[in-house]
């Protein structure tokens, strides 16, 4: 992520610049393609999806996956500067990888781990693992108490998603066990929402009803109280039931909405934004074919653009021929097969387009805004999945608009 460092070519970006002179300052470098990663629309998300929380309640800000793409250390030091005070990883490098930034929030890790070369890891860099079985719980206990250490762990229970946890129906056994366990401290327990994202909220509630008849066996064994947490995006938009003592944002972090019906409860900002540079201008002739397979063939004269981004850059082929892309604050479409580091547009009614022209493959340009949720519907995918599919040769440039 290019943010108030330095650019991969070594220039200094000044961390007091405005928008305008830090993205022509990197634009100015990088002739082919980038991904800008918008920082104040990140940071209105955050307080927008804390408005809807009680004082009591706290946001996780979900960053694994390099932050679904958006660069998961410059979003972790905006999130937790706007609100959220936890942050969520799939695996041990993610969370290290925030460590060795200097980040000191609490870092859970939501994927399982097992060996003792991950436990060891996990304490040393202070985060705090998801413990799904009886014997992973074992197997934490046995190598934490080599080293007398005790560490925070967060129980992951089954109500539904038949992913990673220990079946609700046993939930009150596993939670007795840990606590008697050595060098464990339950921090929280939780669950994760298959449903949430549907108009019918049937099966959600029937997995908020197991998870808290859990919770009651639980308390009935009178064990610690802790933190409990429920929601993803979608169902912290749903209901203020389902918030608990704490949230677990992703998408909706991100300024994309997990359904359709759940637009209207708070404004998000879509965050990033994809574009490339115009690299070659041409005229074909009526019946000539354009990339390979000839997928397309001119049924006029045209002007071609060539730019300088494609499958390899996470620009999926599928949506060969089914593309638009903003140029001017104009609609421009696609055509020809999409190939691994370019794509083509038929730019005929931009007569006087140039080499070096800013194409907008996902954001806003003029009043045209193009979203994840739009390459999604053409692909029939979902926008987690495109967001998550831009390659690292593409640099991160922070902006603020």
């Amino acid at each position: 992520m290019v943010d108030t460092a330095k650019t991969p070519m070594g220039v200094s970006l000044d961390s007091n610049s405005n928008l305008i002179s830090r993205v022509s300052a990197y634009g100015g470098l990088c002739q082919r393609a980038w991904v800008e990663i918008d920082l104040a629309a990140l940071g209105h998300n955050v307080r927008q999806l804390k408005s809807i929380l009680s004082p009591q309640t706290a946001l996780m800000a979900v960053v694994k996956a390099d932050a679904y793409g958006h660069g998961a250390v410059t979003v972790a030091r905006t999130v937790l500067q706007n609100g959220a005070s936890w942050l969520g990883v799939a695996t041990i490098p993610e969370g290290i990888e925030l460590r060795e930034a200097g980040i000191e929030a609490p870092i859970l890790i939501l994927g399982a781990t097992h060996t003792p070369e991950q436990i060891r890891a996990i304490a040393y860099w202070k985060l705090q693992p998801t413990i799904c079985t009886p014997q992973q719980a074992l197997a934490f206990s046995e190598t934490l108490s080599v080293s007398n250490l005790t560490l925070p762990v967060h129980i992951k229970l089954d109500t539904g998603m038949s992913r990673l946890g220990t079946s609700w129906q046993q939930a009150a056994e596993f939670v007795q066990l840990v606590n008697t366990l050595p060098n464990l401290q339950i921090a929280s327990i939780y669950s994760h929402l298959a449903t949430a994202d549907s108009p019918d909220p049937t099966v959600m509630k029937q997995q908020q009803q197991r998870y808290e008849d859990a919770i009651a066996q639980i308390k009935s064994l009178g064990l610690p109280s802790t933190q409990l947490h429920l929601a993803n995006s979608a169902a912290i938009l749903s209901s203020p039931t389902l918030h608990y003592d704490m949230v677990r944002a992703g998408l909706a972090t991100y300024g994309l909405y997990p359904a359709e019906h759940l637009q209207r409860v708070v404004e998000l900002k879509p965050v990033m934004q994809v574009k490339a540079r115009v690299t070659q201008v041409k005229t074909i002739t009526a019946g000539t074919g354009v990339s390979y397979g000839y997928q397309f063939v001119a049924d006029r004269d045209m002007r071609l653009a060539v730019v300088g981004i494609g499958y390899a850059d996470g620009v999926p082929r599928n949506l060969s021929h089914k593309m638009k892309v903003a140029i001017r604050g104009q609609l421009v479409r696609q055509v020809g097969a999409i190939t691994m580091d370019q794509l083509m547009l038929d730019v005929s009614d931009l007569p006087d387009l140039q080499v070096g022209e800013v194409v907008t493959l996902l954001g806003k340009d003029g009043d045209i805004q193009i979203l994840a949720d739009d390459w999604a519907a053409s692909l029939g995918t979902i926008s987690w999945e495109i967001l998550c599919s831009f390659k690292h040769r593409l640099p991160r440039v922070a902006v603020s608009h």
